[in-house]
């Protein structure tokens, strides 16, 4: 899950002058479930994870997020989840016993959408197929497969536990367990890959007929041993030639670009995502989880829990680290930072709805980005241009003071 919170203090010019209306409708409701541990940490990784003891605290994990839950109810006013997705971490480390207890204990807080989409993530190293049939018997209907690449030297110097056979093996059980809807996921950009090298793990992909492929370059995050250790990564037109060539390899196989390093199949985006990007609401439990929620009076919160699984799992500690009421002067950035994401952008309509300030508080900044070519000149929409979309952070500057 993409940790916006950094992003908070930032201050948009021409919002504070516009009240804020209460929220007539509010968004959907999706859960997010933050299952923090590894078999063995990356050295790209700055997410929430810790390598696995031998017997992991199941029970226990499951009994604090369930309490954990409870303390989010109170925000919940009567809607039903749309999604639920298990991120980590590695949440396949978990056994099905584990984690339908724990769907099990979130059905009778929460109601279910009929259709509910519900993704967990998982490495091939973790693949039993025993276990993902039994996962697929809890409901778990979408699955989010750790592959990065098919190629063995690309995988050493990722530090991952699997090979390219297995990530194979891994589509393939997958789909005899009874998932016709999962995602692979891909990086590009790797430690001296060449454009062939990234074109021939696309290819691989491909092959495997994936719903969904999340397609992103490597960066070389702050606190991680890549950030300390830098390896050598490709030249900015290696990078652009992989990208170009990439983008347009998946599209020819049916595999629309909706977002930034999101491509699906048609009627296949990943939904949990797509409320996020569209300003929904996400109550997030589990260690280091965050969480969204819009409450009628037009306050709009972002909460995040205690990062450490000790001091989740220790009773003496609360399982909310912090929460932060967004502000008029934060709403701007904090929805378009996420609406801009989708190529299609979203309907004008849905900022009023969403934050409850007027459409109109964005016309000054909306305009010098429209004259800038990186907006849309489209009333009805708020989405970048092509050009928009490949200078992402250039087109939200435009909307800070």
């Amino acid at each position: 899950m993409t940790d916006s919170s950094s992003a908070s203090s930032l201050i948009i010019g021409g919002a504070a002058s516009s009240p804020r209306a209460p929220l007539t409708t509010l968004p959907p409701l999706a859960l997010y479930i933050h299952i923090p541990w590894c078999v063995r940490k990356c050295p790209y990784c700055d997410f929430n994870s810790h390598t696995a003891s031998p017997v992991l605290p199941e029970q226990e994990y499951v009994d604090a997020m369930l309490a954990d839950l409870d303390q989010d109810l109170h925000a919940v006013y009567g809607r039903e989840l749309s999604s639920i997705f298990f991120g980590g971490g590695t949440p396949s480390l978990f056994s099905a016993e584990a984690l339908g207890r724990l769907l099990e204990g979130v059905k009778q807080r929460i109601p279910f959408a009929d259709d509910i989409e519900i993704t967990l993530e998982a490495n091939p190293g973790t693949f039993e197929q025993e276990k993902f049939v039994a996962y697929r018997k809890l409901g778990i209907n979408r699955l989010s497969i750790g592959i990065q690449s098919f190629q063995q030297e690309k995988l050493k110097a990722l530090g991952r536990i699997h090979n390219g056979d297995e990530a194979v093996r891994a589509a393939g059980m997958a789909r005899q367990a009874g998932f016709d809807n999962f995602n692979l996921d891909l990086m590009h950009g790797l430690p001296d890959q060449s454009l062939d090298d990234a074109l021939s793990d696309l290819r691989q992909a491909i092959e495997l007929k994936p719903t969904h492929i999340s397609w992103y370059q490597l960066t070389l995050e702050p606190n991680t041993v890549f950030w300390n250790q830098p390896p050598v990564l490709p030249e900015d037109d290696t990078l652009w030639d992989i990208q170009e060539a990439g983008q347009a390899l998946l599209a020819e196989h049916g595999y629309a670009q909706y977002e930034v390093s999101a491509y699906a199949q048609p009627g296949r985006p990943a939904r949990h995502n797509l409320n996020y990007w569209s300003f929904g609401d996400f109550i997030g439990i589990g260690a280091g989880a965050h969480g969204k929620l819009s409450h009628p009076d037009g306050r709009i919160v972002r909460t995040w829990k205690t990062r450490l699984p000790k001091d989740y799992l220790n009773p003496a500690k609360s399982f909310q680290a912090g929460e932060k009421a967004l502000t008029n002067d934060e709403m701007p950035f904090e929805f378009l930072m996420n609406a801009l994401r989708l190529t299609a952008g979203v309907e004008s309509r849905l900022y009023p709805e969403r934050t409850g300030l007027p459409l109109e508080s964005l016309d000054e900044h909306r305009r010098e980005a429209e004259q800038s070519g990186l907006l849309q000149v489209e009333p009805s929409r708020l989405a970048a241009t092509e050009r928009g979309q490949l200078f992402l952070n250039d087109l939200l500057q435009k909307f800070l003071s």
